[in-house]
């Protein structure tokens, strides 16, 4: 029979577990990754994997993040952001090219012929999303890295060696910036994510892509055409990317953990993400090179026509951008400032 007393501690005892496992149930996160790719493609597995694989150690499994690949969660590649605000997925990566014209100041790194290496372009996109996209293009959600992938490749069912070779051809673009540079060299651009690149290709629907060599090998590229063309110490463009999370989620999340998402966010991660697609570049050419596919290098010198033949791009964008109160060319001349002062960590 319990006293008084004795009730009065159990129930004491009961509020205080209560309590306790209340605010250890208040720390537990899952989070939901949402993303365009197959799990083995390389962003995915060596960029998104390791972050989130960082993320839950770090945290000592009290943020969990659960993986959803290739649109498992439902809808299109483009609708990635937007699932993002609407909570239908807690983080997503994205091209931001899947939306032309959504993140405007973005642009200025997927100029062609703008980029040279994707290190120091990661970094200054991260600087200038800080200085100039945080409250503007990107004020609706939060950022846990910004970044671009290494030199854009021409992947062909026919060779490409000079501009007129261009003529005709029907190539996926992945941004609005590379759809005005194929019309302008007489192709005709084909908007599609980047997924729907191999079936195109094998129906004829397209006669070729503009996309990195990394992600050619989860879209199986170097089966589908023979001829590749690369241009000497040069990109002829790149699009850009973000890994954004939902704004309110970030700030519901209590603060400690939150610290653990900021500690793995921003120019470090950009760098480390931008620089871990470039250097993956390299084992997917390899395999073109081993199925004894044509790669055609424009050499550097004759790189200088199709940069003249980009200027129109450059004046279009500038225009635009000054027609939505927003200065290009100081952002053009900002871009190359800090990718120029990149220093690579020793």
């Amino acid at each position: 029979m319990f006293t008084k007393t004795k009730t009065l501690s159990l129930l004491a005892t009961l509020a205080l577990s209560t309590s306790v496992a209340g605010s250890a149930l208040a720390q537990e996160v899952t989070l939901r990754l949402h993303q365009f790719l197959p799990p083995q493609a390389n962003v995915p597995a060596l960029v998104l994997d390791v972050w989130a694989d960082r993320i839950e150690e770090q945290s000592e499994g009290r943020i969990a993040i659960e993986r959803f690949p290739a649109m498992a969660l439902g809808g299109t590649p483009p609708e990635l952001m937007d699932q993002v605000l609407d909570g239908i997925t807690d983080l997503a990566w994205t091209v931001n090219g899947f939306t032309p014209g959504r993140f405007p100041r973005s642009e200025v790194f997927e100029l062609p012929f703008f980029v040279e290496d994707a290190r120091a372009a990661s970094a200054a996109y991260w600087q200038m999303y800080e200085e100039h996209m945080a409250d503007t293009d990107y004020q609706d959600v939060h950022l846990i890295g910004t970044w671009v992938h290494g030199p854009g490749v021409l992947h062909t069912n026919r060779p490409v060696e000079q501009i007129s070779d261009m003529q005709g051809l029907k190539l996926r673009t992945p941004s609005r910036m590379v759809g005005q540079l194929l019309e302008i060299l007489g192709a005709e651009p084909i908007g599609m994510p980047v997924t729907a690149i191999p079936e195109s290709l094998s129906r004829g629907v397209i006669d070729g892509a503009v996309i990195p060599w990394e992600v050619t090998t989860a879209l199986r590229v170097a089966e589908l055409v023979e001829n590749h063309t690369e241009f000497e110490n040069s990109y002829p463009y790149t699009v850009t990317f973000t890994l954004a999370m939902n704004r309110d989620v970030y700030e519901d999340m209590p603060e400690d953990l939150r610290a653990i998402i900021d500690a793995n966010s921003g120019l470090d991660f950009s760098v480390f993400a931008g620089g871990t697609q470039a250097d993956s570049d390299i084992p997917a050419r390899q395999l073109a090179v081993d199925r004894g596919n044509n790669i055609i290098t424009i050499p550097e010198a004759e790189v200088a026509q199709w940069r003249e033949a980009a200027q129109p791009v450059y004046d279009a964008w500038i225009a635009d951008m000054e027609s939505q109160g927003i200065d290009g060319q100081a952002l053009i001349d900002e871009a190359r400032e800090l990718m120029d002062a990149y220093q690579p960590a020793e």
